[in-house]
């Protein structure tokens, strides 16, 4: 199954039938211009949820589906533009709500995986430039909290389950040649629960299309589940 984040589309224009075609079946939460996700998989998806019923949010970021047992949450968490701006207030409000939905998820449903754009840096290694970053958006200490009250759920960070290489990153500023200097962040993440996390048996960060033409400025990142 494949999580999508920022499809800026609404949901007439969303590419159903080319899906359906190619093999995949698709649950979606458009918006035009900006945010928008979605869910595809080769498998059916049931039990949909578009946003989060603990916060009342005319922005399209969340997308929740059970697919083959397992309760999946795409999440498109907000940039928060500047530390101290009302869209960070709003990014921290939107996180604590977050928090409190995915606990009554993960209640509901043992096998559980919350994965998208997460906006934040976890840890230092995961700051290209820990010097450059501290205090600045993605990498403030209120973000950083925010994240891991929600891995302190019972969650886990699927690329962290595993001996990775140092300088792994998941996101590269367009500017500067950022992506060829590898002047990037670790903000996209997979949490897994601990049942989840128990049948995962690889993740990594797929570099190899930041280098296509036109790119996006996020990598994707994958995790592979044993049945």
């Amino acid at each position: 199954m494949l999580c999508i984040q920022e499809t800026k589309l609404t949901d007439d224009k969303f590419p159903v039938a080319e899906l359906n075609a190619a093999g995949y079946q698709v649950a979606f939460s458009g918006q035009k211009t900006y945010n928008g996700v979605a869910i595809l998989s080769r498998l059916p998806i049931e039990d949909v949820v578009r946003n989060n019923p603990h916060f009342d949010d005319p922005q399209q970021r969340l997308l929740a589906a059970t697919i083959g047992g397992v309760r999946f949450i795409c999440a498109y968490v907000p940039n928060g533009q500047e530390v101290g701006s009302d869209k960070y207030a709003y990014k921290l409000a939107w996180l604590a709500a977050l928090q409190t939905w995915v606990a009554a998820e993960m209640a509901a449903h043992p096998q559980f995986a919350i994965l998208g754009d997460y906006n934040i840096a976890p840890e230092a290694r995961d700051v290209h430039d820990v010097a450059e970053w501290e205090g600045r958006i993605h990498f403030s200490l209120p973000e950083r909290d925010a994240l891991q009250a929600l891995i302190a759920l019972g969650l886990a960070d699927a690329f962290r389950l595993f001996e990775q290489p140092e300088k792994q990153y998941s996101w590269w500023d367009y500017r500067q040649m950022a992506f060829r200097r590898n002047r990037g962040l670790r903000i996209d993440h997979i949490l897994l629960s601990t049942a989840l996390a128990a049948r995962c048996t690889a993740c990594h960060i797929d570099r190899e299309t930041r280098k296509w033409e036109q790119p996006s400025d996020h990598a994707p990142v994958v995790a592979t589940l044993a049945d």
